[in-house]
């Protein structure tokens, strides 16, 4: 784990049960159990994890929404189970299902949260960056989900906080809109914000995250920046690196004794080639000189690694939970 100089958030060896249960024999069920993490100013720090493997209960005790068993946890320096508001007022908090008063119009009620705070973001600039002025006129029930979350993300923002937590921030955004979320993301760390970010899409994670931690069963399991983990290998898998060779070329051929046995090559469709395993140069150029010997020149070309969603799937398993 990593131990820098002022982290914004540092758990160590957090515990949490519930209960008691009664089909548990009266036992407490424990949800967490010994999970460490750091969160450093001017990151993303993603949390990954299956439903039910520990991840909302984590946040919600750093958050201090829920009280821990044992364990200590840190956040911009205090105990967030003991600190008063003035912690909160440095703490920004975007929830996936939003927390927003649904009879309330979207200009009014920043302008009410930011009234809450000492120095708060200047909130006509939210709205604009937002895009908030085009649907200031319909209550919050009446939003869309995409529209709800930019509303949710401007409201965790009016305190001008010096770290935020983000659960599934693009949640129901269409693709202009998440692309707004993730440029304002980007800035806000380089700003120095510390950023806490929990969420399913392993494509927003390998996008947004510096620094990762995979969760299951309330415990650690894997943590590294996405480089890092990208490289994680099966022991099956020895030293080789998995990449797949994607090519799109005249449909049927046939490969057998091209490539070593142990790439697998498929055709998803008509003419759209995927070759998956342990590829070396000396495969790639086995590849292309069968290619020139046949006169076949592919119309499209790619190699790929594999993606945090495979690291994922690999380390937490492929069962449904």
């Amino acid at each position: 784990m990593r131990s820098p100089e002022s982290p914004v958030l540092s758990i160590s060896g957090l515990v949490k049960d519930v209960g008691p249960l009664p089909t548990l024999d009266g036992k407490m069920l424990r949800v967490v159990s010994g999970l460490s993490l750091v969160a450093e100013r001017g990151q993303v720090t993603a949390l990954l994890g299956a439903n039910g493997a520990g991840k909302t209960t984590t946040i919600e005790c750093a958050q201090g929404l829920q009280k821990r068993t044992a364990g200590s946890i840190s956040l911009l320096g205090q105990d967030p189970d003991t600190a008063g508001a003035g912690l909160r007022a440095r703490v920004g908090v975007m929830l996936q299902d939003g927390g927003l008063p649904p009879s309330a119009r979207p200009i009014p009620l920043l302008k009410h949260i930011a009234g809450m705070y000492q120095d708060p973001w200047p909130i006509e600039e939210l709205i604009g960056r937002l895009g908030i002025d085009s649907f200031s006129r319909t209550s919050v029930r009446r939003l869309s989900g995409g529209q709800k979350q930019r509303l949710a993300l401007a409201a965790a923002l009016a305190g001008n906080p010096e770290v935020l937590f983000l659960d599934e921030p693009s949640a129901g955004l269409d693709p202009q809109s998440r692309q707004l979320v993730f440029e304002l993301i980007s800035e806000l760390r380089d700003r120095g914000m510390g950023i806490i970010l929990t969420t399913h899409l392993m494509d927003d994670a390998q996008r947004l995250a510096d620094y990762v931690y995979i969760i299951d069963a309330g415990r650690n399991v894997a943590e590294g920046t996405v480089t890092q983990l990208l490289q994680h290998r099966l022991p099956s898998a020895g030293e080789q690196h998995i990449r797949t060779l994607l090519f799109e070329a005249e449909p049927g051929l046939d490969f057998t004794g091209v490539l070593p046995d142990d790439v697998d090559v498929t055709e998803a469709r008509a003419g759209s080639y995927a070759a998956t395993g342990a590829l070396t140069p000396a495969d790639l150029a086995a590849i292309t000189a069968w290619w020139a010997a046949h006169g076949i020149m592919p119309s499209s070309l790619s190699l790929e690694a594999r993606s945090l969603e495979d690291v994922f799937l690999d380390i937490s398993g492929r069962e449904i939970r």
